[in-house]
């Protein structure tokens, strides 16, 4: 077992005597109801019935909750069955058939380490296959017959950089593991599961084609955690898994959609960071081979996600401070708007389920005064204010949010400030200003509920914190242009972009200069790490999976891909470049007392990061402290540890922008 970085973090736990000793915040209690958790949603393509995945989560609670698959009525929200095979498993991405008839999900058994896909129709459900691994997007071929899934048979870890490394012993880089498309019949013996796409390569994303006979797909060869950045548009053949080269996107491409006529293949391409994270422009390639083709270049936003209706395509996108449906031409690539919202939806498959006429829709929204709950109907009338379920209409808002649009070296900027609840615009008031990830990411409109996951905004807006949300240069929601506006210039831009929002923020609320605080984590880490040893302005940070050393990390990392095309060639081609924005180069000017955490295994932003920056606060005598978190990945999800941050953060904070 791996213990030098543990014993680090113990260390630093213990704080030499020169450092303070922050108070432990008050605990947060709240006596609210449960809140209902809601995930994976799919609409009937009858628009009749919709499926998701339902769970009920305690402010008290200390433990992931059980999930149980719920079918509703479209119509009125009504529960019309509950599917719940597996006491011991999590539930995912549930699939209507073609036909509506059927329906498929995936169980996850963590303790078995196995996934099972389900299948039910009229009766119970029914064990279809039993993966030994992890499993994920089930979707029935046209026809109904044949449901197809990604599955990474033996598994070493969970799916995606985010998740916690597999332990680093043994010989590194010999094998990795593949996620492939399989196949298996949904009617009569199923017999085994069948990998149809090649052994030696990584399938991210895919949908059956029109006809049945194959797929089209991101894939590359490789490492799954890091070649993403490189995967190319694929067509798979069913029934050889032959593999051929539709289109080597210019960048990241999310989203591979085959027109119904099997002409073209849409996608949403773009400059991006994460996996998950998508905003981009939407792009056209032949399906028969040939360059793509940008149809909405100058797209003042950044689309999120995409599907097919007959000739057009009805694409979701942020733009601003709103997040749209739209309708898109692909010969012209004109847009029409056809649902916008200073809101935030989501659905199983893309941002927003519509049935197999595009007439009716159905989504998981929220917004800063409203937890996420199901909104279904004719998509013009989709709301926060018309939901289907009222499931958490009782939780209450721990403050108030507006919209604030500034203006920096010629950038339109937006960001979102939040206030807390019953504030008194007679006093002032702290402020943490929190980056986010990415860079290529957006903060949108979000309910914040307790939750042992996290729920660090609400604790600061109950501490009595105004929260400053900003979406600087690179983020998504302004065009590709503006996402853009980062590369080559980490910490540059985008700070001076912050600051002059918090500028604006000092000019229209009671916010006190004296007292303003930062966090971020992952790249919002690197940015927490850059403003430590590039501003005074701010009186207590806070940095979660940071990067201290753009060389080092280059090295350490297991998702070195993402950085050329925002730095523009490797660390050992243009190391000047990665030196230059590097905050242990300024760490001498670094003053700011300075909270670090770190998953002892973050593939996507190593610990050593973090240790290197304690390093060089703790020489330069700066108020430092360092959580290194056993067994986590860049995400930190249990409970205790969560508990643990959040806790370390807000006393950290109240240390240092509230005491004298």
């Amino acid at each position: 077992m791996p213990i030098p970085l543990l014993a680090l973090a113990l260390a630093a736990v213990q704080a030499p005597a020169a450092q303070a000793n922050p108070a432990t915040p008050a605990p947060l209690v709240s006596s609210g109801p449960a809140r209902r958790i809601f995930a994976g949603l799919t609409l009937a393509p009858a628009g009749d019935r919709l499926a998701v995945i339902e769970s009920d989560q305690a402010d008290t609670d200390t433990a992931e909750p059980h999930k149980r698959v719920v079918i509703r009525s479209a119509a009125t929200g009504a529960v019309l069955s509950t599917l719940d095979p597996c006491a011991t498993c999590d539930y995912a991405d549930p699939a209507f058939s073609p036909d509506g008839a059927r329906i498929a999900f995936l169980a996850h058994d963590r303790k078995a380490a196995t996934t099972t896909l389900w299948l039910a129709g009229a009766g119970a459900p029914a064990a279809r296959a039993t993966i030994h691994g992890v499993a994920q997007r089930p979707r029935f071929s046209p026809d109904g017959k044949t449901l197809a899934i990604l599955a990474v048979e033996g598994a070493h870890k969970d799916l995606g950089a985010t998740q916690a490394a597999a332990p680093q012993v043994g010989e590194i880089g010999a094998e990795f593991d593949e996620q492939r498309i399989t196949v298996i019949a949904t009617e009569g013996d199923a017999g085994p599961m069948r990998a149809i796409s090649p052994a030696d390569t990584f399938v991210y994303e895919y949908d059956w084609t029109p006809d049945g006979r194959g797929f089209v797909a991101t894939a590359a060869k490789g490492d799954g955690d890091n070649n993403w950045w490189i995967a190319e548009l694929d067509r798979i053949d069913l029934a050889s898994g032959a593999l051929s080269r539709i289109a080597t996107p210019k960048d990241q491409a999310n989203f591979p959609r085959m027109a119904p006529d099997g002409s073209v293949v849409a996608y949403i391409g773009g400059i991006m960071s994460d996996f998950g994270s998508v905003g981009g422009d939407i792009w056209l390639a032949p399906a028969a081979g040939g360059p793509a083709r940008n149809i909405t270049p100058g797209f003042a936003g950044s689309f999120t996600s995409l599907q097919w209706q007959g000739k057009r395509m009805v694409a979701t996108a942020l733009v601003g401070d709103r997040m749209a449906v739209l309708s898109v031409d692909p010969a012209s690539g004109a847009t029409r708007t056809l649902w916008s919202a200073a809101a935030t939806i989501h659905a199983g498959d893309a941002d927003v389920a519509l049935d197999a006429h595009g007439t009716r829709a159905a989504a998981l929204i929220e917004d800063f005064a409203h937890a996420q709950d199901i909104t279904a109907g004719p998509l013009a009338k989709l709301g926060v204010d018309n939901g289907l379920t009222r499931a958490n209409a009782a939780l209450v808002a721990a403050g108030t949010a507006r919209s604030l649009t500034w203006t920096s070296e010629g950038h339109s900027v937006q960001g979102w400030l939040v206030a807390p609840s019953g504030f008194d615009p007679a006093r002032t008031y702290p402020m943490i200003t929190i980056v986010h990830g990415g860079p290529s990411a957006a903060v949108t409109p979000t309910f914040f509920a307790n939750s042992f996951r996290g729920g660090l905004p609400r604790h600061l807006l109950e501490h009595g914190y105004f929260v400053f949300f900003p979406n600087a240069r690179g983020s998504y929601g302004q065009g590709e242009a503006f996402t853009r506006a980062n590369v080559r210039d980490f910490g540059g831009g985008d700070l001076r972009d912050i600051l002059a929002g918090i500028d604006a923020v000092e000019k229209i609320a009671p916010v006190d200069e004296r007292r303003l605080g930062l966090f971020g984590h992952s790249y919002g880490g690197f940015m927490a790490m850059w403003t430590v040893t590039h501003s005074q302005r701010f009186h207590a940070v806070a940095a979660g999976a940071g990067i201290a050393n753009w060389i080092s990390y280059y090295g350490e990392n297991g998702i070195d891909r993402w950085m050329i095309p925002f730095f523009g060639a490797s660390a050992y081609d243009d190391p000047a470049i990665y030196r230059q924005l590097s905050p242990l180069e300024t760490i001498k000017q670094a003053k700011t007392p300075t909270f670090l955490y770190v998953g002892e295994r973050d593939v996507e932003c190593p610990s050593p990061q973090s240790v290197e920056f304690w390093h060089g606060l703790t020489t330069m005598g700066v108020k430092t402290r360092l959580l290194i978190l056993e067994g986590e990945g860049h995400g930190i999800r249990k409970p205790e540890h969560v508990k643990q941050v959040n806790d370390g953060m807000l006393g950290w904070f109240d240390t240092y922008l509230k005491g004298d």
